[in-house]
């Protein structure tokens, strides 16, 4: 089942179901207003919501044209937004970047951080640059959404917990970073918005390509027409999901309308290009000695997107241009 939030005038917008092709939609305020209302009573709402989205599939029910541009963030605003860091060579890749050394704890504790969730971009909401000093970088990732997460959830019982996937573009001001870190204090002002993708899926959607807390295909990212990477997501996401859960768990429960990142999406094989410019920078510092690929501009347009083994467009995409703000 797939899930999508038109936007209405309202904060949290109209819940919509979306067709296997992903150019139909049917409005469940039939069933439920919006998705945070939904994520609450999950048990209750769900099985409505896969005969809505039956009745969609077999036209049993009135539908109507996706216009992606009406579409907002699947969740407009979140309870939380916890993005990790799970893929080993991106961390190790941006950290050379700016001259800092991995964690001790690189292999055996993920790393996480809290970003802003008041306000979330839709998959075709512009990137507003507001100094190009700042050094204006994307970061595809996938993310999963929680229901109600009790604390002390252990990673063999995680998956209970994910109700929905969705990608995300998890915008970053690379040159804001180390001051800010020097503070001991981590992340805020180095992190915008960031932006979800089209639509959010339950995990069958995805089949076999789900299992074990990780999505074994591969996410693209394209670069003002051009291929920037398609990393695999699977083999190489140290911490999966079920283990991310289980960190951000162990002293604390999170309730329905989580969401929880699994960080750039990074392989260590160069022909698979990256999922953020910071990557691409430094390979060309190791190399060349200095970096050639200059960060976001006004005008760049980033897009991210994930297909399944027969490709089938599985999420939408975010497609999101770069303007001055």
């Amino acid at each position: 089942m797939r899930l999508a939030t038109l936007r209405d005038g309202t904060r949290d917008g109209a819940l919509v179901v979306v067709d296997p092709s992903g150019e139909r939609f049917a409005r469940a305020g039939q069933i439920v207003p919006h998705l945070q209302t939904a994520l609450d009573r999950w048990d209750d709402v769900e099985p409505r919501l896969r005969e809505l989205a039956v009745g969609l599939e077999t036209g049993a029910v009135t539908s109507e044209p996706i216009d992606f541009d009406k579409l907002g963030p699947p969740l407009p605003r979140a309870y939380e937004w916890v993005d990790g860091s799970a893929y080993i060579n991106h961390i190790v890749l941006v950290r050379k970047a700016r001259n800092a050394e991995p964690p001790e704890t690189l292999e055996t504790d993920p790393l996480v951080y809290q970003g802003g969730s008041g306000v979330l971009l839709g998959p075709r909401d512009d990137i507003d640059l507001v100094d190009p000093e700042w050094g204006l970088d994307f970061e595809a990732e996938i993310c999963v959404v929680l229901g109600d997460t009790p604390r002390g959830t252990r990673a063999e019982d995680a998956g209970a917990h994910i109700k929905l996937l969705m990608l995300a573009n998890d915008v970053t001001l690379r040159n804001l970073i180390p001051a800010e870190l020097k503070k001991g204090f981590g992340f805020f002002n180095s992190k915008p918005a960031t932006a979800f993708s089209p639509f959010a899926i339950t995990p069958d959607e995805l089949g076999a390509a789900f299992s074990g807390g990780r999505v074994s295909l591969q996410l693209k990212t394209s670069l003002n027409g051009e291929l920037a990477g398609d990393p695999h997501a699977g083999p190489e996401m140290h911490f999966s999901f079920h283990d991310l859960v289980a960190h951000i768990a162990k002293t604390r429960a999170f309730t329905a309308g989580t969401i929880v990142g699994s960080g750039t999406v990074s392989n260590e094989d160069e022909a698979r290009g990256v999922s953020c410019l910071a990557e691409r920078r430094m390979r060309e510092i190791i190399r060349d000695g200095a970096p050639s690929t200059r960060f976001l501009e006004p005008g760049d347009v980033v897009r991210i997107e994930m297909q399944d083994a027969n490709g089938r467009d599985l999420f939408g995409a975010i497609e999101q241009r770069v303007v001055k703000a």
